[in-house]
């Protein structure tokens, strides 16, 4: 077996399982699910009708295997959706792939980069946010290099604090992964952040790897910063050593269809379709042709929106008479402070009010000394409105009733 499988931690909702082993839920109230950030949302029908189009209407639709680099109708849909969004000009043929998802995507891209071979011989290292989506740490643990997690600044709306890294860590970096709107606290980076980012990629010569699957659910006027858009606005117009993920999961209510792409550096997209083909992560044809229909669709992203920002509207302000948390720039969660420690929280909420939430310190890890998750829980508001709202009154009457 590859050693490097035994560095791997349980996964956050394999540790919630093991929290909740031993405790029988009250059956006074129906299960709610604030735990796991999987969109509930109904699929829109010209999706799902595309994807059965695909497979009835076109006679060779399953009957050959897909090129790893994608349809072009489907790599020009991709640029179509950056002009539209950020109004970027990107070339579909040799600055963007399509990917199964982005988390197979950063998983995979991490391998690409990776070079454990240094010549100091001192592992390389891969700098994540602190708190984090876990397959950032798995990713470049399984690649050999060593995770060096930044934590977030509640001061400063959850910005990471880069200035704490040294500059011996920067060094040795090979890759740097941002996720904004960020997961779980929906921070958005500024520009003078990506700025920041980008002056040290230059410095010291690391891939920038910008996680943006929550870049469509927003609740201020101005939609996310992106890195590309972010890049093109510095004068980086090549994205040097910059690779943007993007994913329909969250965009479209499509998680199950694994869809997304990935953009940026042409000389790192070379080397990942080279990797992908090896790889064996092509994307099905009719995956494919659903794809293209949602890409190309804006009305259905807005209608989506609309949805969540009515549910935070509702659930927000119930929380916050009883709880430190507000509403996000982005994204789906609630990150919010608790009293006590967050497991304990977690484990007698789901015992007391059959409410599930995850507690903070899972999705994160001790960093100079400090988990920036411990006294928080993360709240997905996924499911339909009534439940949000239902599931916020229960743990309205849980703190009040622990005060």
């Amino acid at each position: 077996m590859n050693p490097l499988l035994s560095h791997l931690q349980p996964y956050p909702f394999e540790r919630l399982r093991q929290l909740f082993a031993t405790v029988t839920p009250n059956p006074a109230w129906r299960p709610i699910s604030l735990g796991m950030g999987e969109p509930k949302h109904p699929t829109p029908a010209f999706i799902q009708q595309a994807m059965i189009a695909s497979i009835t209407s076109t006679p060779s639709g399953l009957a050959a295997y897909p090129a790893t680099a994608g349809e072009p109708k489907l790599r020009e849909a991709f640029a179509a959706w950056l002009k539209r969004r950020y109004q970027l000009d990107v070339n579909p043929v040799t600055q963007m792939l399509p990917v199964n998802g982005s988390r197979e995507a950063l998983f995979a891209l991490t391998q690409t980069l990776v070079n454990p071979a240094t010549p100091d011989g001192l592992a390389p290292i891969v700098v994540c946010p602190n708190p984090f989506y876990q397959i950032y740490e798995g990713a470049a643990l399984l690649a050999g290099a060593q995770p060096y997690f930044v934590a977030s600044d509640p001061a400063r709306n959850f910005a990471q604090d880069w200035d704490s890294v040294p500059d011996a860590i920067w060094a040795r970096t090979q890759l740097l992964i941002v996720c904004s709107p960020g997961n779980p606290t929906g921070a958005v980076m500024p520009l003078s952040e990506w700025k920041k980012l980008f002056d040290l990629s230059e410095r010291f010569g690391f891939v920038i790897a910008s996680d943006e699957c929550y870049s469509e659910i927003y609740f201020r006027d101005e939609p996310p910063l992106g890195g590309m858009e972010a890049a093109a606005q510095l004068g980086r117009a090549d994205f040097k050593n910059l690779v943007s993920f993007t994913s329909l999961s969250k965009r479209s209510n499509v998680p199950g269809m694994r869809s997304g792409f990935v953009a940026g550096d042409a000389a790192i997209m070379k080397q990942f379709l080279l990797y992908r083909t090896y790889h064996g992560s092509a994307m099905s044809p009719v995956v494919q042709a659903a794809s293209i229909a949602a890409w190309g669709d804006e009305q259905h992203v807005i209608d989506n929106r609309a949805l969540y920002r009515t549910k935070f509207a509702q659930v927000t302000p119930l929380l916050a008479e009883v709880m430190d948390v507000a509403l996000p720039d982005a994204g789906f969660y609630l990150w919010a402070k608790v009293k006590g420690k967050d497991d304990d929280f977690a484990r007698e909420l789901f015992a007391l009010y059959n409410v599930t939430v995850l507690p903070g310190s899972y999705l994160a890890r001790d960093g100079q000394g400090v988990n920036p998750g411990d006294g928080r829980i993360r709240m997905a508001l996924v499911a339909e409105t009534a439940e949000c709202v239902e599931a916020a009154q229960r743990i309205v009457q849980f703190v009040k009733s622990r005060s």
